[in-house]
């Protein structure tokens, strides 16, 4: 079931009104300075959307993992900065959130006025998404808005407890744009349908691949999980990071998964992570017994990329290998390039957040995707068919 947006609100359910609005402002931070600004442009339409219907926007986000208690390295203070820079208007910022003094300052905002409060998760009520918390985090706003995809997957008092004290609770334009690629590469992708999944641990990919295998046309595993599934095969690995208790379980979806599951025909192996010089190609079956595999080979890069170029829905979560460390950066980059150019071709290409999507930023080819996920951790429940406590505690839009 759908949605209802703040594309769904009367203007006059706007205008004037206090706009409690959820972001993912979690950004990597070097000190004061943000070293990847990616989620704090990606809430600016809803922003600017909000600002345009004469709203008085009061912003709520986390950073970082703090535990419950103030930590001045998890102050959200350069994020403010960095907001007003990218909307071109001042943005107060208020080192409280659940307070009288910030609800005071809620209604002292004038139309299209911004203020952005303390991180939520210096609340110790925040992650036991505590009832009292999300009734006072309520009296901030006349109408909850939820754009914060990465962390609609947690039942925080932010995402998910204060909808039920706050009326409407709508979503944003990038949450709705989220369940719309995600969703429609769920429900009815144009086909060929290619799923390439990678990352190091098969452990927390194995739902995916089980709520993917019925649906995909091609699913192409990559990565250090790719290991488990050789052991399973009773290849060699050297080295290489296998999980021995999801062995069983990788020959299980190999005899279900039959022509539809790919995995790597070469290997990038060297003696470590730390002596990537010495990277060097071999055939799956001959990984040395002193040796790693830390990404794709050549031939396989070369295959999944013609794979991607075949199809015309893709959805990749994980990279192909150690991408921090060149040259374990080619089987990734190689499968980045490939959607780029399926892409300009026609085709709907998703990335899954998380490793994948720094990945593609960092190759400067972000904007050639379709759809880049701002949520790692909410964009794989999504696929695996979960139910999102921040999306499902949200109007529904046929509920008026």
């Amino acid at each position: 079931m759908s949605k209802r947006t703040i594309l769904d609100l009367a203007p006059a359910a706007v205008r004037g009104k206090r706009a409690l609005v959820r972001v993912d402002f979690n950004v990597p931070l070097d000190g004061d300075r943000i070293t990847d600004d990616t989620r704090i442009r990606a809430a600016v339409p809803t922003l600017q959307a909000l600002i345009g219907g004469g709203a008085r926007l009061v912003i709520l986000s986390h950073l970082g993992r703090p535990k419950g208690k103030p930590e001045a390295k998890y102050s959200l203070a350069p994020v403010a900065a960095r907001l007003g820079e990218l909307l071109g208007s001042p943005v107060r910022f208020l080192g409280e959130t659940d307070t009288d003094a910030a609800v005071a300052a809620s209604k002292a905002l004038a139309d299209g006025q911004l203020l952005l409060l303390e991180n939520t998760r210096f609340l110790p009520g925040e992650e036991k998404n505590d009832g009292a918390l999300s009734r006072s985090l309520a009296r901030l706003g006349d109408f909850y808005v939820n754009d914060a995809f990465g962390a609609a997957h947690r039942a925080h008092a932010s995402t998910a407890g204060v909808a039920a004290f706050l009326r409407p609770a709508v979503a944003g334009l990038l949450m709705q744009k989220e369940l719309d690629y995600l969703g429609a590469a769920l429900d009815k992708p144009k086909r060929p349908f290619i799923a390439i999944l990678g990352g190091s641990k098969i452990s927390g990919k194995i739902d995916v691949i089980e709520a993917l295998l019925p649906k995909v046309d091609g699913l192409l595993i990559g990565g250090a999980m790719a290991c488990t599934f050789y052991e399973a095969m009773d290849l060699e690995t050297g080295t290489s990071l296998v999980e021995p208790d999801r062995v069983a379980m990788a020959a299980s979806l190999l005899e279900r998964a039959g022509f539809r599951l790919t995995l790597p025909h070469d290997a990038m192996v060297a003696p470590s992570i730390e002596q990537a010089a010495k990277a060097h190609a071999v055939k799956r079956d001959e990984i040395p017994a002193n040796e790693a595999m830390l990404d794709i080979g050549p031939d396989s890069a070369a295959s999944f990329a013609r794979a991607i170029l075949s199809a015309k829905t893709v959805v990749w979560n994980g990279p192909m290998g150690v991408f921090e460390t060149p040259p374990l950066d080619a089987g990734t980059l190689a499968v980045a390039r490939a959607m780029a150019e399926a892409t300009a071709n026609g085709t709907v290409t998703i990335v899954g957040g998380g490793d994948s999507a720094a990945a593609v930023e960092q190759a400067g080819l972000a904007s050639k995707m379709s759809h880049v996920s701002t949520g790692g951790g909410a964009s794989l429940e999504f696929l695996e068919g979960k139910t999102l406590p921040g999306v499902d505690a949200l109007d529904d839009r046929d509920a008026r």
